[in-house]
């Protein structure tokens, strides 16, 4: 399986064999590079422009928008709504997490997550090998939750998104305190992560990704 990520929340999956996948395509109109992307399946978290933007992906794709189960090409996707009490009293735009499983490893995109959730939420995610996890702050976690949710999920990787990699791009903090709250002092960044069910190990490993220029 390969996973390149695109900035802010958007990433392209593929296992060979499979479905293609691309989660939470956004707009360049918020700062950050315009993207030409292909995929079988898109997958949308929330109604927002750094979410939503489907023009950014061609080919014969179908659109996940919300929560469900559905089977597609062999990949099993599962949609959970999350929308916290706090959230419903501001009238949050409703977001969906998603679980997608290339038979038994599973990867789950926590979109645009802002509160930590309960153990038994947590437990409806079932096994997570890789966790994409949001960690900039803004509308979604900071990078003290971040770490609370990855300690509560218990990932074989963690790929941190959702942060700021442009000047121009959203009001963001940097990964850099993500990486602190980890206990991490250096971390060498990757182009795109390729794994397997073998090359996983029972100590969360968090894997920085470069998104292409």
């Amino acid at each position: 399986m390969e996973i390149t990520w695109y900035g802010l929340s958007c990433f392209r999956i593929t296992e060979r064999g499979k479905i293609s996948i691309v989660t939470d395509p956004y707009d360049p109109a918020i700062g950050l590079p315009k993207r030409n992307l292909k995929a079988d399946v898109v997958t949308v978290s929330h109604d927002a422009p750094g979410h939503n933007f489907l023009k950014a992906v061609k080919v014969g794709r179908r659109v996940i928008d919300g929560p469900g189960e559905f089977e597609i090409g062999g990949v099993f996707i599962t949609g959970v709504r999350r929308v916290s009490k706090k959230e419903k009293e501001n009238g949050t735009v409703p977001k969906t997490l998603y679980v997608f499983n290339f038979d038994g490893l599973t990867i789950a995109h926590l979109g645009n997550m802002a509160t930590v959730p309960s153990q038994a939420q947590i437990e409806e995610l079932g096994t997570v090998s890789i966790a994409l996890v949001p960690v900039g702050g803004g509308e979604a976690l900071n990078p003290s939750m971040a770490a609370e949710v990855i300690s509560l999920i218990e990932p074989s990787i963690v790929v941190p998104m959702h942060y700021k990699t442009a000047d121009d791009g959203p009001e963001l903090s940097t990964v850099a305190g993500f990486l602190k709250e980890m206990g991490i002092s250096e971390q060498d960044s990757l182009p795109s992560l390729s794994v397997t069910k073998s090359s996983l190990t029972e100590e969360t490993q968090v894997i920085v990704l470069t998104p292409p220029s």
